[in-house]
């Protein structure tokens, strides 16, 4: 049977047996498995004394295989050239290269396998990530093919407290970094979390994700439950397929696959958690100065009002959009420097004072979107040092960001939420169920 005809039946064998023992069959004998990371940053060649086994669909046991990484300043070019491909392959491989272009995209310390035989290079892989690898035959046959390692999912459940903030909390009972992360991106417009208390605590319900045994992450967080400022805080992702399964009248299920999509985090009464505005529009250190109407001017010395608050932050920390909207102003404005506003709807505006410099491209009248970069945290115009100046507007006065009640997204429907209650019910017996 030709080599480059084994590569159904092999896939279909490793479909059958798992990718994980063929893998541990290498291992065994002294070679390296395809799905670990590489210490070494110079080719290993792999024992091929075990009984037939299959890497990527390929015979292993016909090549002499060899495990590498990707040098400082290498090309795709340099590489085959220096494995034996020859400059027939080469160019026929064009064509290839020009419809897979993540193949020639190497990057600087990058995992690849090269396959040879007596007489020539055969098979080249690059492995794009920890799950997937791109695969060139180089033989009379020349194409191209993935091979992804099955990715399991656990569901789990965490319970933590602050002490200091959400990342050491999560760091230090050996949970996924990615918990932060998201549970950051779920509750950004209910917590402040630069406000954080010690003794606020969170009870999380998601998916990890493993392949091969390791721990490569998380999947979906469908509930959280976070105790701050004296309550607990729900949040419970709902979409179209999680509601269907408490629904017993087929009719309004069909019906729910043709609205609008409702995919989101909601609280308990079905108000979604994304609100019109974000809390604050910047990572900053601490605030430098409060919303006053009588405030001493710093570098004029005179009482006047400062109907903002002052961000203390780095030169350079990155300004979003507090929410979605449309550039009005982007120029130089006496005492506020650089400055951006922001109209996002009939009633609210906001601006950003002081910038080092815009984001590149903005442009008055362009429209962005809730989290988008707009410019920079600087000391431009009266300013005693790098901070934003933030302001909001309602109606054309002055309000306090701190104090803004930003209104909610759109809830769910009335009608879904017999559902919805039945859904959050049994999110928390999952929550509250001991270990």
């Amino acid at each position: 049977m030709r080599v480059e005809n084994l590569y159904i039946y092999a896939r279909t064998l490793v479909s059958w047996i798992g990718t994980g023992v063929l893998l541990l069959c290498l291992s065994s004998c002294g070679g390296k498995p395809v799905s670990s990371e590489q210490e070494s940053a110079d080719c290993t060649q792999q024992a091929t004394t075990c009984e037939p086994r299959y890497i990527f669909g390929i015979a292993a046991d016909d090549y002499q295989i060899d495990t590498c990484r990707v040098h400082a300043g290498e090309t795709l070019s340099g590489i085959l050239n220096r494995h034996g491909l020859s400059s027939v392959q080469w160019r026929a491989m064009q064509p290839l290269l020009k419809q897979n272009q993540e193949l020639a995209a190497i990057r600087e310390g990058g995992q690849y396998y090269t396959f040879r035989n007596d007489t020539a290079l055969c098979y080249y892989a690059y492995r794009l990530n920890r799950r997937e690898t791109i695969i060139a035959s180089l033989l009379d046959s020349l194409y191209i093919w993935r091979d992804t390692l099955p990715q399991h999912t656990q569901r789990c459940k965490a319970e933590f407290t602050i002490t200091s903030s959400l990342w050491q909390a999560i760091h230090s009972q050996n949970l996924p970094v990615e918990l932060a992360l998201e549970l950051s991106e779920i509750y950004a417009w209910t917590i402040n979390f630069f406000a954080l208390q010690p003794g606020d605590s969170v009870r999380v319900l998601y998916d990890e994700l493993f392949i091969d045994g390791t721990r490569t992450g998380i999947g979906r967080i469908y509930a959280a439950h976070f105790y701050h400022g004296k309550r607990w805080l729900p949040a419970y992702f709902a979409d179209e397929q999680t509601l269907s399964q408490y629904m017993t009248d087929s009719i309004q299920t069909a019906a729910l696959q043709t609205r609008k999509s409702i995919a989101g985090y909601y609280d308990e009464q079905g108000n979604s958690l994304r609100k019109t505005f974000l809390k604050a529009p910047l990572n900053y250190k601490r605030i430098s100065s409060h919303f006053s109407y009588a405030r001493k001017h710093p570098i004029y010395h005179t009482v006047r009002p400062h109907t903002g608050v002052d961000y203390a932050a780095p030169a350079g920390t990155p300004v979003v959009a507090l929410g979605d909207g449309v550039v009005s102003f982007r120029a130089y404005k006496g005492g506020g420097g650089n400055t951006i506003k922001i109209r996002h709807n009939s009633t609210y505006e906001t601006a950003y004072l002081h910038l080092q410099k815009y984001a590149k491209g903005l442009q008055v009248g362009q429209y962005v979107k809730q989290g988008d970069v707009i410019g920079y945290v600087g000391s431009s115009g009266a300013s005693t040092g790098p901070h934003l100046d933030f302001r909001v507007w309602k109606n054309g006065t002055p309000v306090n960001p701190l104090t803004l009640e930003s209104p909610s997204a759109e809830p769910l429907p009335n009608d879904l939420h017999p559902a919805y209650d039945s859904l959050a019910l049994h999110y928390n017996r999952q929550l509250s169920a001991t270990k």
